[in-house]
Parts: structure tokens; sequence; C-alpha cells
């Protein structure tokens, strides 16, 4: 396997790539991504992927790291990594998962039950 860099200031192009070339210009990603979403990698980095996509499925072959940690990991705007990981949701190259986030219904009902547990005291 090729080896990845551990930062992008350690790609050997070592040109300034501007975060809007990464995204295509684009500011939102392709799927919903929260801070929080945990990413996981389903493929090897290939040769001839930008060095963003690399290294993201490269951290992520061996443990889980949320999107605001690859953010951190690559040196980019939160908003780019989220636009970048979507593109790879979407390309099938990696898996992401986030928690449940409770809906007004279930919120009504958790404190339903809770109400009833308490009256059944």
């Amino acid at each position: 396997m090729t080896e990845v860099p551990e930062t992008p200031a350690e790609f050997e192009t070592g040109a300034v790539v501007r975060p809007y070339t990464l995204t295509g210009g684009r500011t939102r990603p392709a799927v919903e991504l929260g801070y929080e979403t945990l990413v996981e990698a389903r493929t090897p980095p290939r040769a001839g992927m930008l060095p963003e996509r690399r290294l993201i499925l490269a951290r992520t072959a061996h443990e889980f790291l949320s999107v605001a940690e690859l953010s951190a990991h690559l040196a980019l705007p939160v908003g780019v990594v989220r636009v970048v990981v979507g593109d790879l949701v979407e390309g099938g190259q990696v898996t992401v998962h986030t928690a449940a986030r409770p809906t007004e219904a279930t919120a009504q009902q958790l404190l339903e039950s809770v109400l009833h547990g308490i009256s059944a005291l």
C-alpha cells in the first residue's frame, strides 16, 4: 500500500489548494453530516485519488473518526470535510454512523413513560 502523508502539508506537490477547489465550489454535502458523525472506510486509499480523500480513507481504515476530527487532521474547514466525506459516502468508499436524534414525538413518549413509572412507585 502507498504510504499516506500525515497532513496535507506533507503532500508531495507542495502547492496550496483553495478549499473551494476540493469541493467543486459546493458548500453543502450530498448527505447530511454532523460534526459528530463517525466515518468508517470501506475501501483502501488508491493511487490517483485526491490526497484529502486518500488521507480520510487511511485515517478511518482502522478506527472511526468524527467529521470534526478529520477536519483537524486535514487542517481544513469542517464544511469542506463534510462535502468531501459526503462524496465518499455517495461513492461507497466510506460508511457514516450517526447518533439517532430524538424527535419531538419520541421525546414526549419518553417523558410520558417516565411519568407513568414515577406514578407506579
